[in-house]
């Protein structure tokens, strides 16, 4: 696991966020450092200290710093290898969820940690990690219990919906979006335009299995949330052939074997992050739902591909945008509300943790 942890921005910006939280030296040229990269890359940041004497100051520049990226890599060296408490790890990687963006380039801390001697010291905080029993869950299938999730719902839950015909319903939208896009949107991909940046079947029901601690994986490690505090999860089950997204090899097999061409609406947002100019392929869900009925993206592959580049070959490239770890997404309406109660959850605030409602 060491090896492919590292070699996705959720991965590396995991264990950086768990070197932050034993090192306050980590953390400080960390700050220091993903704050000038932010300006640099003409991010609306504003940085807040103390001057010498006590008083306060901000700034929206660039900042004098002492700190290089190879003190920090020093620095995390210099933290070793260590266990990391279960808190420290869902937090980590709530961070790595809740920082991933498609709409903008990546930020400071993401674009750090993709530095080669940062993202090389990280290599024994990956590989205690990996050792980890509270990790198994990452490398796990799609598990038989599933939990549909609804936020702020209206009493118990809005009744659960197959959707059968949810990936044609996508597919009808997603070739209409790019036959307009290639007829109004301009061809340069630093244009300021902006789109559907997503890569999951909008509109097919999308389940996760349950945590170790019993909140399903789908609440608390959501791409681009709302700030929620209040999730009612569904029981489901499914049926059918259930295809394992386990790398990003398994994700570009998908979009060879059922290609569709999205490069006029997605190549603005996936430009600002990926930094590739090219042509790009999703794959053809309704093309998928003849062979599948599922999709499954285990958390290690949410962790190692998703935001960033997956060659498919040597014309397109691809993105997983908008999914999450352990999250499935099912085609062909395989899948039921199971009996038993739904459970509600809840939490003081959006970060958690989440805790059943009483």
């Amino acid at each position: 696991m060491t090896p492919d942890l590292l070699s996705g921005p959720r991965g590396r910006r995991l264990c950086l966020q768990l070197a932050c939280e034993v090192s306050d030296t980590v953390r400080r040229l960390l700050h220091e450092l993903a704050y000038n990269a932010d300006v640099a890359a003409g991010a609306a940041v504003v940085l807040f200290g103390w001057n010498d004497d006590g008083s306060t100051f901000e700034t929206r520049g660039q900042v004098e710093t002492s700190a290089t990226t190879a003190a920090l890599a020093d620095a995390i060296r210099a933290v070793g290898a260590f266990t990391p408490t279960t808190d420290d790890l869902y937090a980590a990687m709530l961070r790595a969820v809740d920082s991933a963006r498609y709409w903008q380039e990546p930020d400071g801390e993401d674009t750090i940690a993709a530095d080669a001697a940062v993202c090389a010291s990280l290599a024994a905080i990956a590989g205690a990690v990996a050792a980890l029993p509270e990790t198994a869950w990452w490398s796990r299938d799609r598990t038989a219990e599933q939990w549909a999730v609804e936020f702020d719902p209206s009493g118990n839950g809005a009744p659960f919906d197959a959707a059968p015909d949810g990936a044609q319903k996508w597919r009808e939208n997603t070739v209409a979006e790019e036959a307009h896009a290639r007829a109004e949107r301009p061809s340069d991909v630093t244009a300021n335009y902006s789109g559907t940046w997503w890569s999951h079947p909008w509109g097919c029901p999308h389940t996760t299995g349950a945590l170790p601690t019993g909140v399903p994986a789908g609440i608390p490690f959501v791409e681009d949330g709302l700030g929620w505090t209040h999730a009612v999860a569904v029981p489901v089950r499914g049926a059918g052939r259930t295809f394992e997204i386990r790398t990003a090899h398994d994700w570009a097999e998908l979009c060879r074997r059922f290609p569709l061409g999205v490069t006029a609406g997605r190549r603005h947002d996936w430009y600002r992050v990926t930094g590739r100019d090219g042509r790009w392929l999703l794959p053809d869900w309704t093309r998928v739902a003849q062979e599948w009925d599922a999709v499954h993206l285990t958390g290690l592959a949410y962790l190692t591909a998703a935001t960033r580049e997956i060659e498919v070959d040597a014309e397109y490239s691809s993105v997983i945008g908008g999914w999450g770890p352990d999250e499935t997404y099912w085609l062909t309406g395989l899948v039921r509300e199971v009996e038993g109660p739904r459970v509600h959850w809840q939490a003081h605030a959006p970060e958690g943790p989440w805790d059943r409602a009483p």
